[in-house]
Parts: structure tokens; C-alpha cells; sequence
């Protein structure tokens, strides 16, 4: 198969999971592309010294259209980086002339190579991939059954026409709130199976592990492969989605999310070494001395977790229910 195209988006606050994400592509996968989008400055200075063989940086300037810089004012910070999701993999694909490319959140890190799922989407025009959430986290009729995690696009007119539509959608709406059916870049992915043919929706349970569904396995670890099992399944983690683990460098502490459900075992396996990696690249970054003992890391509690869960339930229609979910819901994926 042909050497992967990826595409990601940050600044200099994501920037150390930006590198961490391409140290995993580069220790998974034996080719690959990685356009990384550079949001400010401080990013693409530090990214342009790292001479990363296998990236391409592209700064804000080469980038931003007229149709972008149009409604840039328009939006927060965190919206406008929503907005452009469509535009960079539309760029780097007609920029670049790729076969296909796949857009990654940075706070992604591969633990095995995603050949697997590029066979699997070997005869599609669009791939996405689900949250599949736990039940407990059911958000999808608001946050919307897809993810903007991992999205592929072929370089066809059943794969640009989507892209296309995408774009012009989140440059028209994009905000980090529920509106009319919408929410922020991801909610649009539910109407590509309805609007578009050949449209799949990726089966491999390896990708999008993640804080909202990882109470649907038990994992082990061999010869470095991580697999996920339960009664149904057996699969190896392809990667892992760190959605809301924060670093607070001044407090010196960790939270690992804001109400997941996170065991000791996910704790150990994925988010300690993950960690040791910020936190190798963070001194790289700021050229200092941060050595993980000395954080300390804060697990949620479960009963945010319960509310929530009895608040999605009791709405029906409630107005003040529903104002006070949506608050919680905007705590929740202020940091998507």
C-alpha cells in the first residue's frame, strides 16, 4: 500500500503533543507524511530547528484564505481551530497532490501501525471513525457518533465533495456549542453517510481508544503490542485518544480528565509513559528539568460521571435541566 499522508493542527500550548504524536508515527510506522499545521509563531520557529525528516510544517500565512481570514475574528481561539480542520486536509491534499490524507488530532499517540485500517478503507472515498463511547458516556446525540480524531479523505470526487461541503459548513457555523443540531467541526460528520456515497465507517476498535470508551475492554501488553479484549472482541490499540489530560507546570499537577472513569490499569499502561514523553519534549521545549515524580496526578471522581449521566436522561424537554447539562457539557469539551 502506498505510504499514509497525515495531516494535524496546533500551536505552541499543544506543542509538545504534537512532537510526541510524531515520534509515535515515526516508531509505528515504517513511511509516512505528516503535514503539521503551525498555529502560531513559537510552533513553527521550534518545529522548523527539530528538521523533522518525515513532516512538512506549513505556517499560518501559506495557509489562511481569504474565506478563513474572513471569519477568523468571528471566533475564540479553540473555534477558529475547529473551523480550519476541513481546510488543512483540503490543502494539503490540492497542495500537495496526495492520493489521500487523514487528518489526526495532536493529542493522539500510535502504539501500532494504522496500516490495517487503510486496507479496510482500501475500496472507500471517506473513512470515519466512531467514538464509540461507553454507555455511561453516551454523548453522541450531542458531541455526534464520529469523532474528528481520525478522518480520511481520498483524493476523488467522492472524496473531495464531502471535504468540500465540510469546509464551507464550518466556515458558515463553528462554535464550541449545541446549536440546531450542530457542535462545533464534529457534529457535521454525522450527515456525510446520509449526504454521500461511499462513506464507511471504520470498524477497527484499535483506533479511538479513548477516556469515553476504554471501560469497554481489559488490556494487556506483549512484546510492546497493546490489545484490547472483551467477550466480543480482540484487537491490537492502534492509538489513543489523551482528550483533557491537563498539565499544570506551575502547580506540578496532572488531571487525567474532568469525570472519566480512568482505572489504575489505563493509568499505568497508557497515560504514565505517555506522560514521561510531554514531559521529555516539554524539556526539550522550555529547556529545564521537569521530572515526572515530582507531579502529582488527580483522577476524577465518579460522581461527576453519575450526574451527568442522570442529567442526559432528565432533560425531556426541561429547560433549566437542559441549561445546566449544557453547562457541564461545555466544561467538558472546552478542552476537545
Amino acid at each position: 500500500m502506498n505510504s499514509p499522508n497525515y495531516c494535524t493542527l496546533f500551536d505552541s500550548y499543544y506543542l509538545s503533543r504534537g512532537m510526541a504524536l510524531y515520534e509515535s508515527l515515526c516508531n509505528t510506522h515504517d513511511d509516512f507524511c505528516l503535514y503539521i499545521f503551525a498555529f502560531d509563531d513559537r510552533s513553527k520557529d521550534f518545529l522548523e530547528q527539530m528538521k523533522l525528516d518525515r513532516a512538512v510544517i506549513i505556517g499560518l500565512k501559506e495557509f489562511e484564505d481569504e474565506e478563513l481570514l474572513r471569519i477568523k475574528s468571528t471566533r475564540t481561539k479553540a473555534e477558529y481551530y475547529f473551523t480550519c480542520t476541513p481546510s488543512v486536509i483540503k490543502y494539503s491534499i490540492e497542495k500537495y497532490n496526495l492520493p489521500s490524507c487523514t487528518y489526526l488530532d495532536a493529542d493522539l499517540f500510535f502504539y501500532s501501525s494504522s496500516y490495517p485500517v487503510f486496507e479496510e478503507l482500501s475500496s472507500y472515498d471517506v473513512g470515519l471513525s466512531p467514538h464509540n463511547y461507553a454507555a455511561a458516556y453516551d454523548m453522541s446525540k450531542d458531541s455526534g457518533k464520529y469523532c474528528v480524531q481520525f478522518v480520511y479523505f481520498k483524493n476523488t470526487p467522492k472524496g473531495m465533495s464531502p471535504l468540500q461541503w465540510w469546509r464551507n459548513e464550518c466556515i458558515k457555523w463553528c462554535y464550541a456549542r449545541i446549536e440546531d443540531g450542530k457542535y462545533g467541526d464534529q457534529k457535521y460528520l454525522d450527515s456525510f453517510p446520509i449526504l454521500f456515497e461511499n462513506v464507511h465507517d471504520i470498524k477497527h476498535q484499535g483506533i479511538g481508544v479513548a477516556p469515553w470508551n476504554i471501560q469497554n475492554f481489559d488490556f494487556s501488553i506483549d512484546k510492546n503490542k497493546i490489545t484490547l479484549y472483551n467477550d466480543n472482541i480482540k484487537e491490537i490499540v492502534i492509538f489513543y485518544h489523551y482528550q483533557n489530560l491537563k498539565i499544570d507546570f506551575e502547580k506540578k499537577t496532572i488531571h487525567l480528565g474532568r469525570w472519566y472513569d480512568i482505572s489504575d490499569q489505563v493509568v499505568k499502561l497508557f497515560y504514565m509513559p505517555y506522560i514521561e514523553r510531554l514531559l521529555h519534549f516539554e524539556n526539550i521545549i522550555r529547556s529545564t528539568n521537569l521530572r515526572s515524580p515530582d507531579f502529582k496526578i488527580i483522577k476524577e471522581t465518579r460522581l461527576n460521571v453519575y450526574i451527568f449521566s442522570v442529567l442526559h436522561k432528565m432533560i425531556n424537554g426541561n429547560k433549566v435541566i437542559r441549561r445546566l447539562y449544557n453547562s457541564m457539557n461545555k466544561l467538558l469539551q472546552r478542552s476537545k
